[in-house]
């Protein structure tokens, strides 16, 4: 998927049409059509044929999609056909969540490693995976080859330990703490902040109350 220029929303919705794709594989269903694929997905069945046609014709007219073809497409896209090491920095209370979750365990993603300076959890393991202090941040990624990093830090730590995975060669940081890191161009960063998709939540459902009274009074 690096080497194809797609949209960033499309590349976003990628991920949705596999794991759908991986449930209707499950319950053993071999096609689909186009409108039972976007209510699915909850997706406007125009927006999945723009995603698709990023990638050539996927479906047949009148007959929808082969499930196992379209699942396979999409598996190597997202280079689910392989094993993607990654590293977690910043074992606090969100970390070791994200730890004891296990999220690899149902995608071909594996958590090889993580690091903290709390002495309190340095030189443990959770769930298999070790706590390396900050110090072996480098040496430990260089070693095992990982490009990938989840970042829990606190938010005064965030730039600093950026500059370290940066030099240490990480290519992509999905970054949880509140602060807009400052990276080079080759390395992509995922920002997942938590408060902000809850206040988003709650302006939209608040929007929502308003629009419905303004309806009711008409």
């Amino acid at each position: 998927m690096a080497d194809m220029k797609i949209p960033r929303a499309t590349a976003k919705r990628l991920p949705i049409y596999y794991q759908y794709l991986n449930i209707l594989a499950d319950a053993g269903q071999k096609r689909i059509s186009s409108s039972e694929f976007a209510a699915g997905v909850k997706v406007d069945p125009r927006t999945i044929r723009r995603d698709f046609s990023h990638f050539g014709t996927l479906g047949k007219r009148g007959y929808g999609y082969d499930v196992a073809d379209l699942l396979a497409f999409f598996k190597k896209i997202l280079k689910q056909d392989q094993v993607t090491k990654v590293a977690l920095v910043g074992v606090g209370n969100l970390g070791h969540a994200l730890l004891n979750f296990n999220f690899h365990r149902d995608n071909n993603i594996a958590i090889r490693a993580a690091f903290d300076i709390d002495p309190a959890v340095v030189g443990t393991t959770i769930d298999d995976i070790r706590v390396y202090p900050l110090t072996e941040l480098q040496n430990q990624l260089q070693k095992q080859a990982i490009k990938v990093v989840i970042l829990t830090v606190p938010e005064a730590a965030a730039q600093t330990v950026t500059d370290q995975l940066i030099a240490a060669g990480v290519e992509g940081i999905m970054n949880f703490t509140p602060t807009r890191i400052n990276v080079p161009a080759t390395v992509i960063v995922q920002n997942v902040n938590l408060t902000s998709e809850l206040q988003t939540l709650i302006y939209f459902l608040n929007h929502r109350t308003l629009d419905q009274q303004g309806t009711n009074k008409e």
